[in-house]
């Protein structure tokens, strides 16, 4: 198995008022955000982001630590998978020229609207089932993605992205430390279907097979 270490440690953080945020989020809420449509992405704060759009503070600090943790240049290959509107692509094809690059979401409206630069890029593609022959990349990266899925369907995930990454994979989830910290995800959640202690998850990766590095978002 893979180390836990916190490759998205320069990744701004926003201040969260978690405790809010759990009493005004509802049901109905979180099955609206998770059909990951307009609602999602450029809706209500009650649904989603409230408006997802490109800033290059927030994956301009992280590609640095991605490249060198993983040794990319301009003859590597990444896969993103949950790529969303392909703003880490966009900034990863910026920072580092010349790199071979992917990415893929289930969501046709993010698909839809991705950074122009790089929609040639991306595609509407399951976690489940990606599209891409074995050992297709050299690296697998996928951030507060897989998460969203019931826990036989993530095994599946996690599996495919061993399947298709030839040197290494980085994922984060969606974690807990303590009962305190449990109560926080579980105010905070409004997309994840599988939230697990950070123990459990690494009992999980290695019943599953997965040997990606790995991290958590505990908000």
């Amino acid at each position: 198995m893979g180390q836990e270490i916190d490759l998205m440690a320069n990744y701004p953080r926003s201040k969260r008022n978690v405790d809010a945020r759990g009493q005004e989020k509802t049901e109905a809420d979180r099955a609206i955000a998770r059909q990951f449509g307009e609602a999602f992405f450029d809706g209500e704060r009650s649904t989603g982001y409230g408006g997802f759009h490109y800033n290059e503070r927030f994956w301009t600090p992280v590609i640095p630590t991605f490249q060198e943790h993983f040794g990319l240049d301009s003859n590597s290959s990444v896969l993103d998978v949950g790529c969303a509107k392909g703003f880490m692509l966009y900034d990863m094809q910026r920072l580092i020229p010349g790199i071979q690059l992917a990415g893929v979401d289930v969501s046709e409206y993010a698909i839809q609207h991705a950074k122009e630069e790089v929609k040639d890029l991306v595609a509407v593609g399951d976690a489940r089932k990606l599209p891409y022959e074995d050992n297709s990349f050299d690296v697998v990266i996928s951030v507060t993605t897989l998460h969203n899925l019931e826990v036989d369907e993530l095994a599946v995930a996690l599996q495919e992205v061993e399947r298709v990454a030839r040197k290494g994979s980085f994922i984060t989830l969606d974690a807990y430390r303590n009962d305190e910290e449990k109560a926080r995800m579980e105010a905070w959640n409004l997309t994840a279907k599988t939230m697990m202690h950070v123990d459990e998850w690494k009992a999980f990766f290695k019943k599953v097979g997965y040997t990606g590095d790995y991290y958590w978002f505990i908000p």
